[in-house]
């Protein structure tokens, strides 16, 4: 990363290459009789040769405004000449050079000048005000404390704006130094970057036919190539570099939908698969009571641990935000919970509360100081990495269970078919979501704002729990009463995939109902996916088959184990 003065130094060049473009713009203006041009009041330059639609008039304005960022003056004077269309307005352009070199009063006078182009004297004031907050602020920062009070009481004061933020500038005069004054203003101080930023805040109140956004072509270009990439349904790769001259296509094969390597070392059926955070190592879990620890070894998962301490079977795993602990709970049968030291291969602490428990499902804190256990009893702990019970919450029957990625709050689903925030600091909790049929597990992306919901005979639903909205429906994943785990994963947390009762294993694009990709090659039930955030191109599945699946992208055009939509 670069240091803190680099940043500034290439700031304050960007400033000076921002005023120079706009002085070069308010020469262009007014010289070689384009300013005329514009207007339609020379003899001498050259008249638009073509009638120009307004849609046609601002593109040849963002081009103009391009080609003088580029440097490019005499192809943009050509430009103005031959179109007939002025850039900016001349008056708008010379208040820009006089705010970003700080000539406070000449600025004003101009913004008198285009005052009736604003249509609005709330604009007009709010603009006045911002120029007088970062001329009051550069006065104090040069000590001209006397200038700085008259800038207060006879300029910023009668516009009678804002008052709250006056007072906040009043208090602004008793700062003992600059750095003082930066921290409480929340400034960066006289200069190029501070005037740049006021800069951008005042294009906001400044019609576009006066003054034209900056960079505003390149802009829009990024927007649309995003766009067109954001719909893709298949894209699962980071672009660093892609060209404007044609459209984005995506390879298809880039998915995890061809079975790279077979694991077939549990003799009973699988349960749970989970990737580490690193994506370097695998845990899965059982109904033959073991848990086996595999290391990713030149694009092959090698088991280098096989824990077998239980007597019960294994449901659900949980690995340590560092990957050194992995939590393990077992089915209804099972009263405890074991937290397993994956480097040690020992075990660091066993949670057995009452013998009547239920400990299903855990989760970690952020901090990975502490895990969360629960079940469908009503058992619902937080504890250390001693298994000491610290808090507990009475009568939730939990079905699924998420730590928040807030660090403050963990998301339940609950046998009323809903889900709910608890802070177990507090002991507060928060209505999240509520649904029409029994939630049999969920998984949180990693933003924290999603989460995927497997339903008892409905499938996938995809809630946006900030503003507990059902967002969509995934269709085809089949599941009766029995817990499937789905995951998020691929680039930036896109996709969805889940296992199936139908042996398959359905990849799904966020934005859209279908699956874009089904995986076979289990002969039975799909308990559960993980996709490895590591590699977005890996996932694994395990299923009531005994064998756990690895899945990555095609090698060629030829693979017959996926089936694409």
């Amino acid at each position: 990363m670069q240091s803190s003065d680099a940043v500034r130094e290439s700031e304050a060049e960007r400033m000076k290459a921002s005023i120079s473009s706009s002085t070069k713009l308010v020469n262009s203006v007014n010289s070689n009789g384009v300013h005329d041009v514009v207007n339609g009041n020379s003899d001498k330059a050259l008249l638009p040769t073509v009638k120009l639609s307004q849609d046609e008039q601002d593109v040849v304005r963002l081009i103009g405004q391009h080609l003088l960022s580029l440097g490019l003056n005499r192809a943009a004077e050509e430009l103005v000449l031959e179109s007939g269309c002025m850039l900016e307005h001349p008056i708008a352009v010379k208040f820009k050079v006089c705010v970003l070199e700080g000539n406070w009063d000449k600025a004003e006078t101009l913004l008198s000048e285009f005052r009736p182009m604003l249509k609005s004297e709330k604009n007009l004031k709010k603009i006045r005000f911002l120029i007088l907050e970062q001329k009051y602020l550069e006065l104090i920062e040069d000590n001209k404390e006397i200038d700085a009070l008259i800038c207060l009481r006879n300029e910023i004061t009668s516009l009678k704006y804002s008052i709250d933020r006056v007072h906040e500038l009043s208090r602004l005069i008793m700062c003992s130094n600059k750095e003082d004054l930066r921290i409480q203003a929340s400034w960066d101080g006289k200069g190029a970057l501070s005037r740049q930023k006021l800069m951008d805040k005042l294009q906001g109140y400044i019609p576009p036919t006066l003054l034209l956004p900056p960079n505003r072509l390149r802009m829009l270009l990024r927007q649309a190539m995003d766009l067109h990439r954001e719909r893709c349904l298949i894209n699962n790769t980071k672009i660093t570099e892609e060209s404007l001259l044609a459209d984005h296509s995506c390879n298809r094969h880039n998915l995890p939908c061809i079975t790279k390597q077979i694991l077939t070392d549990h003799s009973d059926q699988v349960w749970y698969v989970q990737f580490s955070h690193d994506g370097q190592k695998l845990a899965t879990g059982s109904k033959d009571t073991s848990v086996i620890i595999w290391r990713l070894n030149n694009g092959k998962f090698e088991k280098v641990q096989k824990f077998k301490d239980r007597a019960d079977c294994v449901s659900f795993l949980a690995w340590s935000p560092d990957d050194k602990y992995l939590l393990i709970c077992g089915p209804e049968s099972v009263s405890d919970a074991t937290v397993l030291n994956v480097e040690t291969g020992e075990v660091q602490c066993r949670v057995h509360n009452y013998s009547e428990d239920q400990l299903m499902l855990g989760d970690w804190t952020k901090d990975g100081q502490k895990f969360v256990v629960a079940g469908p009893k009503g058992q619902f702990y937080e504890c250390n990495l001693e298994g000491t019970v610290l808090k507990s919450w009475d009568g939730v029957r939990v079905q699924g269970l998420r730590c928040h990625k807030d660090g403050k709050t963990v998301l339940a689903a609950d046998t009323h078919m809903r889900i709910k925030s608890y802070n177990f600091a507090d002991k507060t909790d928060r209505f999240i979501l509520q649904e029409d049929h029994p939630i049999m597990s969920f998984d949180q992306c990693k933003s924290g704002r999603y989460v995927v919901l497997n339903m008892s005979g409905q499938g996938l639903h995809l809630w946006d729990i900030k503003t507990s909205c059902l967002v969509r429906k995934f269709r085809g994943v089949k599941q009766g009463n029995d817990a499937i785990f789905s995951c998020f994963g691929g680039i930036d947390d896109s996709f969805v995939a889940s296992g199936s009762e139908d042996h398959e294993v359905y990849i799904f694009h966020v934005r859209h109902e279908s699956p874009v990709a089904v995986l076979s090659g289990h002969t039975k039930t799909v308990n559960c996916v993980s996709w490895n955030s590591n590699d977005v191109n890996m996932i694994a599945s395990a299923s009531d088959d005994g064998t756990v699946r690895i899945w990555g992208p095609s090698d060629s055009d030829n693979e017959d184990e996926c089936t694409y939509f």
